[in-house]
């Protein structure tokens, strides 16, 4: 059998080894120069005009800027159920009470509708999540949570270069994350990158990272150790020179599957949308378990099931969401299915791809 395609697949190679060392050689390992030169170059290639700030994870991102959000007890921040729980985690982790609301079924973002259904007089903030690479409903969503006098924030933990009608996200909120995890589009190896959308917001998350101290020994508030150090900021600058490309080569593979993947149901790309597909999510109606595991068994090609249990039925999570009906979520959670689409892929894996999807969603027909 020819050998097995990854769902996912980080790239790591020797300029990333290189930056690495230089740093060790340095001795300046911790939060430097290199994630000062980071955050700058971050900003420039995705989120122009707005500083960014490096943390040590994007669950810090998210916990950190809602906090400096003055996110706490007694609000509430309406959210997705479909998604990593990532996102409710870092509401709950406040004191707050994340709010769990419907998604739209094409593009996997929140629901218009279904937020404003949901707005009560202790809603603090509306965060979408920019899911599987394509932007959320942004535009509608920054109209809502302007009328209603609330705040915006953005999980873009998968969307880095993602924009609608030609603005990036990440630009839309009072906040974003962008998460640096090993399989997201770019990698620090670990870390995480908050856009901010003023330069006290950023002074006050800087404070949040590092014990709640500008000069050391001088604490104005309570804070965290979430520092990035230089030898994360390190891979991450590198990287930032290639995932223009690797974007590009994401694109280009979707694009080819799109337009050869028969009986299943291919991503939809919203007008205006660019999408960077940090995942190819196709949905299968029946059997998705099946079809997973023929997809690997038959013709040895890997896939992902992101995410079959939505957070509101969490253990974690489903005290905040009691009898909580959230149709299109459940639907997705039973469906969905991550082709591979990143950009190790070669012309002959993604003809595999195509041969096995297809082969295998026809017999199931």
């Amino acid at each position: 059998m020819s050998d097995f395609i990854s769902p996912a697949k980080p790239i790591i190679g020797e300029e990333e080894r290189a930056a690495v060392d230089a740093v060790l050689r340095s001795g300046m390992v911790a939060q430097g120069r290199e994630v000062e030169a980071f955050e700058r170059e971050f900003s420039a290639a995705f989120v122009p005009d707005r500083p960014s700030i490096a943390v040590n994870s994007g669950t810090s991102g998210l916990h950190l800027g809602l906090l400096a959000a003055g996110v706490g007890p007694g609000d509430e921040v309406i959210v997705p159920s479909f998604t990593f729980a990532a996102t409710g985690n870092s509401v709950a982790l406040t004191g707050a009470t994340p709010v769990f609301v419907d998604i739209e079924p094409d593009t996997f973002g929140l629901s218009p509708a279904a937020v404003v259904a949901a707005i009560t007089p202790r809603t603090k903030g509306i965060m979408p999540v920019h899911l599987y690479g394509h932007p959320a409903r942004i535009i509608e969503l920054h109209s809502i949570a302007a009328e209603h006098g609330v705040d915006l924030y953005e999980d873009a933990a998968q969307a880095h270069g993602a924009s609608l009608h030609e603005q990036p996200v990440g630009s839309f909120g009072q906040f974003a994350m962008f998460s640096l995890y090993p399989t997201k589009n770019m990698t620090s190896g670990e870390g995480g990158m908050v856009t901010v959308a003023t330069d006290e917001f950023a002074r006050t998350l800087k404070l949040l990272r590092n014990q709640g101290m500008e000069r050391q020994y001088e604490n104005e508030i309570i804070g965290f150790n979430a520092r990035m150090t230089d030898i994360h900021a390190a891979i991450g600058r590198v990287q930032l020179t290639k995932v223009g490309n690797w974007t590009a080569s994401r694109q280009s593979n979707a694009a080819f599957l799109d337009a050869n993947l028969e009986d299943v149901t291919t991503p939809i790309v919203a007008d205006g949308a660019v999408h960077v597909y940090h995942q190819y999510t196709i949905r299968i109606a029946d059997d998705r378990e099946g079809f997973v595991a023929a997809l690997k068994n038959e013709h040895n090609v890997g896939s992902g099931v992101y995410y079959p249990i939505p957070n509101h039925r969490l253990p974690s999570l489903a005290r905040y969401a009691q009898d909580l009906d959230l149709p299109e979520t459940e639907k997705a959670a039973r469906e969905v299915v991550s082709l591979p689409v990143h950009p190790s892929l070669s012309s002959e894996d993604l003809e595999r791809i195509v041969t096995a999807v297809n082969s295998v969603a026809k017999a199931g027909a």
